[in-house]
């Protein structure tokens, strides 16, 4: 009798091993992946779905791996998964945020902006994913601005031309000027042309200001990494 009672007890605790394997396996994965082995971190989360298909947790995870070696249309796969079986409203928005930036960083940007306003819809406090979603559409404007070149570049030549002509107008005029005797500016005259001076200068350094902001804002966006609580 105590040998059964003995045999029965093992038998349970081996299923309880079998049951939280997956959950181990994640684990394993995790400690692979924050050393930067991502291939190893891989193979673990894989192995982890293969014990438990529908673990949202496993799948975001391997997203993650997959999406450090830049294997990006399985990554998306893996994240649309996560978003699918996850009920925790904050971890589907990290996956459709990182869908928003692989979509992001491969240019396709009306992908990328949905993807981010999903996961905004789903965590309306995710700064990061706020900062990317700005970012995305101010590049997006800007491709659609380069994407009609055509006729930009006839405007701009046309533009060319024309201050050509007004610079030999210009230089014609001055010449006339020459000829003439000198005649003293009166004293309203001066002050105006220095006021337009000095805000002359004052629009050159604000643009030059906004230039600058513009350049640091124009940098990769953000991504999530896993949570530590998976």
């Amino acid at each position: 009798m105590k040998r059964i009672i003995y045999l029965f007890i093992w038998m349970l605790c081996v299923s309880n091993l079998y049951a939280q394997t997956d959950r181990q396996l994640i684990r394993e994965g995790n400690r692979h992946f924050r050393k930067g082995q991502y291939a190893q971190a891989e193979t673990s989360y894989r192995k982890a779905l293969e014990k438990n298909s529908r673990n949202p947790q496993a799948a975001y995870n391997l997203g993650c791996a997959l999406m450090s070696q830049k294997n990006d249309s399985v990554a998306v796969e893996q994240f649309n998964n996560a978003a699918l079986l996850q009920t925790d409203r904050v971890h589907k928005a990290m996956a459709y945020h990182n869908i928003g930036v692989i979509q992001h960083q491969k240019k396709n940007y009306g992908a990328a902006i949905e993807a981010y306003k999903q996961a905004l819809r789903l965590n309306p406090h995710d700064d990061d994913t706020r900062y990317n979603l700005a970012l995305c559409k101010r590049q997006l404007q800007k491709q659609q601005q380069q994407s009609g070149g055509g006729s930009s570049d006839k405007q701009q030549q046309d533009k060319n031309n024309q201050d050509k002509k007004d610079q030999n107008k210009d230089k014609n005029d001055d010449k006339k000027q020459d000829q003439k005797p000198p005649q003293q500016q009166p004293q309203n005259e001066r002050m105006s042309r220095d006021n337009a001076e000095q805000l002359l200068n004052a629009a050159m350094q604000q643009e030059k200001q906004t230039q600058e902001r513009l350049k640091k804002a124009m940098q990769q966006p953000r991504r999530r990494k896993l949570d530590k609580n998976w």
